[in-house]
C-alpha cells in the first residue's frame, strides 16, 4: 500500500444499542443525551452515525466543539453550532431579546432583531444573551444541538447548559459529549438528570471485547474475518479503543504484516506485533513513513492542537505545504473542515508533539504565535499559549493580560483567571507589575461562580515597596478571597484592618473593607468594634460615587444591623428601596436586596425578608443563576421558619444540586433538610444537624449556627442525656454571644434554656436569660421577643408557678403566630396547656386543641403524638383527626392548590406553571389533578371557565370549595 491509504471503518462496530438509545432519545424532544467514554473510545463516531439515520431526517444538526486551548470568547461552541443557520431563521419568528445576539454572531445580524438597551449589569447582560441563544434554538427546531469534547468548555458555555439543560424549547434535543474522568464538578453538576418533563439518556461507552474488535478490524479492511487470535491480540494491544485498532491496523498494512488465508485477515508471525498498548507507536511510525514536507505539516498542526486555516497551517510549518497536504490528508491522520486543517484524533496529535525535539518546537511555536495574529479577530488566548511554548515571556505577558483583558470584557471571567493565575505563577515580573496583575487577578476571581484558591498568588504580590493605594486595594481583595475560600478569618480580619489604612483616597472600597469588619468572625473582637466599624462606613456610603456600589454597600451595612437587632437598618432599607423604586436592576442591586432579606430571615423579620429576596430573585431569573439560587436557597430557609413545608423537599434537592460549588448558601439548605428531618423525627435526624453544626462553626457561618444548635438541643433533650448535649453546644452559644449575635442566638435559648434545666443548672438558665434579655432590649429583633418569652415559660414552670409560665408561653405563642413560626408557637402553647392543665384550668383545653391542629396542618407526626397523650392524660376531648385533604385543606383548595388553579385558568400550561413556581411538572400535574377533583371539574376549560363566573362559583356543586380564594 502507498502511505496514502487511509484506513478508517465504514460501519459503528458495537455500539448498536447505544445507537439506539441515541435515536430514540433525540427522536423524543425535548431531550438531553450525554455521551461519556475516554479519548478514542468513539464519541465523536457514535454522534456522527445520527446523520445517516432516517429517524432523524428532517431534523437540523447544529454541532459544535470546545477547544484544548481557549479563547477568551465565551460561547465558542455554541457560537460554532449557529453561525451558519441564516438562511433557516425568519426575522420575524424572533422576539426582541434575540436582538442581544447580534455581537456574538455577526453571521446572523441581518436576521436577528435590532440590539436591545444595554444593561449595566454584566450578569444581567450574559442571562440575556442565554435568553436569546435559547430564542434562537427553538426558532431552528425541530433541531439536535451537539456539542462535543465538553471537559474544555469554557465557564459560560457550562453556565449556558445549566440555563438551558433543564427545560429546553420544545422539539430540541441537546447531544454532550465528554470525558468524565476531566469533567469538573460543576460540569457534572451542569448536565445532571434534568426536570421529568424532559427525554434524558446517559450513554457509557466502554472499551470493545476481542470479538468487536475483531468485527471492527474487519470492517476496515474490508473483506473477510480476523483469526480469533489475532482479533484477541489487536484487541489487548489496543486496549479495545477503536482510535488505537484504527492506527494498529493502519500501521500493519503500512508493514505488509497482514495476509489473507483461507478467506481470514491474520497476522505474519505473532512476535512481529509487538507494539505498546494504545495508539503512541503505530501513530509514530505512520507519521515517520510520510515525506519531509508532509512530516512538517502534521508537526506544525500538533503544534497549532485546533483548526486553523491552510495559510496558518502553512506558516507555521515554516515551508509552504505544497503537494505535502493532499499526502496528509489522504493518510486520514489530518482532515480539512470548513477550510480549516487538524489533526483527526487529540491522541495521535498528542504522540506527534511529543515527538519534536524541545528546539524545533519552540521554533514552531514562535512561527504559530506569528502567523495567528495574522487572524481576525486576533486569537490572543492561542497567541499567549504560543508565546509561552516559545519561551519568549515579555510577550508572553503581555499577550496574556490582554488576552484575560478580552475575556472580562466579553464576561469570561473564568478564562481571565486561568490566563492571570498563569502568568503570575511562572513569569519573573516586577514588583508593581506584579501587584498590578494580582489586582486584576482578585476583581476576576471574585467575579466567578467557582472560586480557585488563589491567596498565595496575591499575598505574594504584597512583597516589595507598592504605592499605598495599589497596596491596599490589594490587601482587600486578599481578604474578600479569604472570606470567600473559607481560610483562617484572623488573616481576613488582618488584611482587612490594613487595608483601611491605605484605602483613604478610596471611599468606595474604604467603605466596603468598614463593612467587611463589621461581620462577626471573631470571639476576640468585642461587638461595638464591629459596630463601630459599620458606623464609620455608614459615614462614608454618601461620598462613594458609583451608584450600584453605594446601594451594594448600603444593602450589607443594613445585613449587618439587622442581625445585630439594630434598628436602623430599617431607615437603610427604605432608603435602597426609593433609590431603587422597590425592584432592582441591576446585579449590584439585587446583591442588596438579597442582604437585607438574609439578615432579616435571620432575625425574624419573614414578611419584609421574604418580599426582598423575591425582587432580587425576580431580578436574577434569566440573568444570574448564582443570584437566583442563592435566594431561593434563603427563601427555603424562610419557608422552614414559616411552616411552610409542603413542597420543601422538592426544593430543597433541587437547591443541593445547583449549590455544589457554593459552601456557604449549600450549608443553608442542609441546616433546613436537617431541620425537617428532626421535626419529622426521621432517623438518624441527630447525626444530620450535629454535622451541620460542626461544619458551620468550622467554616465561620456564625449567623447559621443557632438553627442546627436549637434543632440538636430538640432532638437530644427528648433522649434523656440532657447534660451532654448541653455540655455539646454550650462553645457555641459563649461563641455567638462573644460576637453579639444575641438577636440571632435567641433562636435557641428556649431550647437551651430547657435544656439546663433538665439537667439541674436552673441558675444557669436564669443567667443566660438574663443576659439576652439585657442585651436585646431596646433592639429590633422580632424572632428573640417571642423566644425570650419562651424561655421565661420554662423558668416560671421549672419554679413551680404554672399560671405564671402559661401567661408567658401563650404569650410567647402569639408572638410567634406574628412572625409567623407556626411551629415554635404550637411548641409554646402545648407547653402552656401542659401549665394550665396540671393547674386544674380549663382553658388548657382550648390551648391544647389549637397545639394539636397546627401539629396536623403542619404533618408533625412526633409532636401530635405527644401532644395526644397530653390531651388524654388531661382529659381534653379531641375531634377525629383529619383524613381527607391535602394537609389538612380537605374539600377547601390549599394555598399552592389555589396558586396552581389560577395560573392554569389564565392559560398557563404545566411546563410553564412549573417554572413560574419553581417546581416540577408532575407536582404542577398532582395538583392540578386535585384542584379538578375537589371542584367538581373535568377539564382545564371547565376551570377558566369556573374562574370567569361568579354564579357558577356559587353553585350547589361547587360550593365551598375555595377558588380562586
Amino acid at each position: 500500500m502507498t502511505t496514502g491509504e487511509r484506513v478508517l471503518s465504514p460501519v459503528l462496530v458495537g455500539r448498536d444499542e447505544h445507537l439506539a438509545r441515541l435515536v430514540m432519545a433525540v427522536t423524543r424532544p425535548p431531550a438531553v443525551v450525554v455521551v461519556e467514554g475516554e479519548a478514542g473510545i468513539g464519541k465523536s463516531r457514535l454522534v456522527a452515525e445520527l446523520e445517516t439515520r432516517p429517524e432523524v431526517s428532517g431534523r437540523r444538526l447544529l454541532s459544535g466543539a470546545c477547544r484544548s486551548i481557549r479563547e477568551p470568547f465565551p460561547l465558542g461552541p455554541v457560537v460554532e453550532a449557529l453561525r451558519d443557520t441564516r438562511e433557516h431563521l425568519a426575522p420575524d419568528t424572533l422576539s426582541p431579546v434575540a436582538g442581544a445576539l447580534r455581537g456574538l454572531l455577526p453571521e446572523l445580524a441581518d436576521v436577528l432583531p435590532d440590539p436591545p438597551e444595554p444593561l449595566d449589569d454584566r450578569t444581567a447582560e450574559k442571562y440575556r444573551v442565554f435568553r436569546g441563544l435559547s430564542e434562537v434554538l427553538s426558532a431552528l427546531t425541530p433541531a439536535i444541538l451537539v456539542i462535543e469534547d465538553l471537559h474544555w468548555a469554557d465557564e459560560q458555555t457550562t453556565d449556558f447548559l445549566s440555563y438551558l439543560l433543564p427545560g429546553p424549547p420544545d422539539g430540541l434535543s441537546v447531544v454532550l459529549t465528554f470525558r468524565e474522568e476531566e469533567a469538573t464538578p460543576t460540569l457534572r453538576t451542569a448536565i445532571l438528570r434534568p426536570s421529568p418533563s424532559v427525554t434524558y439518556a446517559r450513554l457509557v461507552l466502554e472499551p470493545l471485547d476481542a470479538r468487536q474488535t475483531g468485527r471492527l478490524a474487519a470492517a476496515i479492511l474490508a473483506a473477510g474475518e480476523l483469526t480469533e487470535e489475532f482479533a484477541a491480540h489487536l484487541c489487548e494491544r489496543a486496549s479495545g479503543l477503536p482510535l488505537a485498532i484504527q492506527e494498529l491496523l493502519a500501521l500493519l498494512k503500512a508493514r505488509g504484516h497482514l495476509v489473507r488465508r483461507r478467506g481470514g485477515w491474520e497476522r505474519r508471525t505473532l512476535e512481529e506485533l509487538d507494539v505498546p498498548v494504545g495508539v503512541r507507536d503505530p501513530v509514530l511510525e505512520r507519521f515517520a513513513r510520510l515525506s519531509d514536507t508532509a512530516r512538517a505539516v502534521a508537526e506544525a498542526a500538533a503544534v497549532l492542537q485546533v483548526p486553523v486555516p491552510i495559510p496558518v497551517l502553512g506558516a507555521t510549518c515554516l515551508r509552504g505545504p505544497g503537494d505535502a497536504l493532499d499526502e496528509i490528508l489522504e493518510s486520514g491522520m489530518l482532515q480539512a473542515r470548513d477550510g480549516r486543517i487538524a489533526f483527526r484524533h487529540v491522541l495521535a496529535s498528542q504522540a506527534v508533539y511529543e515527538s519534536i525535539p524541545l528546539s524545533r518546537a519552540q521554533k514552531l511555536h514562535a512561527a504559530a504565535a506569528t502567523a495567528l495574529r495574522t487572524l481576525r479577530p486576533i486569537p490572543l488566548g492561542q497567541v499567549a499559549h504560543h508565546l509561552r511554548r516559545a519561551d519568549r515571556v515579555d510577550e508572553w505577558v503581555e499577550a496574556a493580560e490582554r488576552a484575560a483583558g478580552q475575556a472580562t470584557e466579553l464576561g469570561d471571567d473564568a478564562e481571565a483567571v486561568r490566563l492571570l493565575e498563569e502568568v503570575l505563577r511562572t513569569a519573573p515580573l516586577e514588583p508593581e507589575r506584579r501587584a498590578e496583575l494580582a489586582v486584576r487577578l482578585g476583581w476576576a476571581v471574585h467575579r466567578v461562580l467557582r472560586v480557585p484558591d488563589v491567596s498565595h498568588l496575591i499575598e505574594g504580590a504584597l512583597d516589595g515597596d507598592l504605592p499605598r493605594m495599589l497596596r491596599g486595594e490589594l490587601r482587600f481583595l486578599l481578604a474578600l478571597h479569604y472570606h470567600v475560600v473559607r481560610a483562617d478569618p484572623a488573616s481576613r480580619h488582618q488584611a482587612l484592618v490594613a487595608a483601611v489604612e491605605d484605602l483613604d483616597g478610596r471611599p468606595d472600597l474604604a467603605a466596603w473593607t468598614m463593612v467587611a469588619l463589621g461581620i462577626p468572625t471573631l470571639t476576640d473582637v468585642a461587638p461595638g468594634e464591629q459596630l463601630a466599624w459599620v458606623d464609620r462606613a455608614l459615614a462614608l456610603i454618601p461620598k462613594i460615587g458609583n451608584p450600584d456600589l453605594r446601594l451594594f454597600v448600603t444593602g450589607k451595612a443594613a445585613m449587618l444591623l439587622v442581625i445585630y437587632g439594630d434598628p436602623r437598618w430599617a431607615v437603610l432599607m427604605e432608603r435602597l428601596l426609593a433609590e431603587t423604586g422597590s425592584s432592582p436592576g441591576s446585579y449590584q442591586e439585587a446583591d442588596s436586596f438579597y442582604s437585607i432579606g438574609l439578615g432579616g430571615c435571620l432575625g425574624g423579620h419573614y414578611g419584609t425578608a421574604r418580599s426582598m429576596l423575591a425582587a432580587a430573585r425576580d431580578w436574577a431569573r434569566d440573568r444570574s443563576d448564582e443570584m437566583l439560587y442563592r435566594c431561593r436557597a434563603i427563601l427555603a430557609l424562610i419557608s422552614f421558619c414559616t411552616g411552610s413545608w409542603s413542597e420543601l423537599d422538592e426544593e430543597i434537592a433541587v437547591l443541593l444540586d445547583r449549590l455544589s460549588a457554593r459552601p456557604t448558601e449549600r450549608i443553608t439548605v442542609e441546616a433546613v433538610a436537617a431541620g425537617l428531618a428532626v421535626t419529622r423525627g426521621e432517623p438518624g435526624a441527630s447525626d444530620r444537624v450535629r454535622d451541620v453544626m460542626v461544619r458551620a462553626a468550622a467554616s465561620g457561618e456564625m449567623d447559621l449556627l443557632p438553627l442546627p444548635v436549637s434543632a440538636l438541643l430538640r432532638c437530644e433533650g427528648t433522649r434523656g442525656d440532657v447534660a451532654a448535649v448541653v455540655e455539646e453546644t454550650a462553645a457555641h452559644v459563649a461563641s455567638w454571644e462573644a460576637m453579639g449575635l444575641w438577636a440571632l442566638g435567641a433562636r435557641a435559648v428556649p431550647a437551651f434554656v430547657e435544656a439546663l434545666l433538665g439537667a439541674g443548672r436552673a441558675r444557669e438558665a436564669t443567667e443566660l436569660l438574663s443576659r439576652y434579655e439585657a442585651a436585646m432590649r431596646d433592639q429590633d429583633a422580632p424572632l428573640a421577643t417571642s423566644a425570650l418569652r419562651h424561655a421565661r415559660g420554662h423558668l416560671a414552670a421549672a419554679a413551680g408557678q404554672p399560671r405564671e409560665a402559661a401567661a408567658h408561653l401563650v404569650a410567647a405563642a402569639e408572638s410567634y403566630d406574628r412572625l409567623p413560626a407556626p411551629y415554635e408557637a404550637a411548641q409554646a402553647r402545648e407547653q402552656a396547656a401542659a401549665c394550665l392543665l396540671d393547674a386544674g384550668n380549663a382553658d388548657g383545653g382550648t390551648v391544647l386543641r389549637a397545639a394539636i391542629a397546627t401539629y396536623e396542618g403542619l404533618g408533625v407526626r412526633r409532636d401530635l403524638d405527644r401532644a395526644t397523650r397530653l390531651a388524654r392524660r388531661g382529659g381534653v376531648a379531641l375531634p377525629a383527626r383529619h383524613r381527607g385533604g391535602h394537609q389538612g385543606y380537605g374539600a377547601q383548595l390549599s394555598p399552592r392548590e389555589r396558586q396552581v388553579a389560577d395560573l392554569a385558568a389564565s392559560g398557563l400550561m404545566n411546563k410553564e406553571i412549573a417554572q413560574e413556581l419553581f417546581v416540577s411538572v408532575k407536582t404542577v400535574e398532582g395538583h392540578l389533578r386535585l384542584v379538578l377533583r375537589k371542584l367538581g371539574l373535568r377539564s382545564r376549560t371547565e376551570l377558566a371557565r369556573y374562574q370567569r363566573s361568579p354564579d357558577l362559583q356559587g353553585s350547589p356543586d361547587t360550593a365551598n370549595k375555595g377558588f380562586p380564594g
